[in-house]
């Protein structure tokens, strides 16, 4: 017969976590990198027109993108210990989100690629990282709760 015991159960961080972080942290230096580099014409393209010429700014987005995907790789390796740089790291994908929409949002069309940026390269990863930032908060408070 099992006793319950005053201890809460630990929080877990598992690989996948890891793996996540990794993951994430390599698309968005690669996506960064496409944008500092190739920025007008990524941006050409998808605006789907090629009437778009002279845009700037995907120096500073680019970089941006790069830096954040930079911290949350790095995270991957200690993630509780580095939780700060992980937490940089996600507040950097916001902000590169919040810069796409204010720098070129409102000389472009919403379209299909547009869209796929939008949503699947900036916004939905902040759901995956949140909840790996916050299980990391739960590792690193039951950690210290421990004597």
């Amino acid at each position: 017969m099992k006793t319950a015991s005053s201890q809460p159960e630990f929080p877990m961080f598992t690989m996948p976590h890891r793996g996540l972080l990794l993951l994430s942290g390599i698309y968005a230096i690669l996506w960064g990198a496409f944008f500092r580099w190739f920025g007008p014409t990524v941006l050409n393209w998808l605006a789907m027109d090629n009437s778009l010429d002279g845009w700037s700014g995907t120096l500073f987005y680019g970089s941006l993108g790069m830096v954040a995907g930079l911290l949350i790789f790095l995270s991957a390796f200690y993630p509780i210990s580095w939780i700060y740089l992980m937490g940089l790291g996600i507040l950097g994908k916001f902000i590169s989100l919040i810069s796409f929409l204010l720098l070129y949002m409102g000389n472009m069309e919403w379209n299909k690629r547009l869209g796929f940026h939008l949503l699947f390269n900036e916004a939905l990863w902040l759901v995956p990282l949140a909840f790996i930032f916050w299980r990391a908060l739960q590792v690193k408070k039951y950690l210290k709760s421990q004597p």
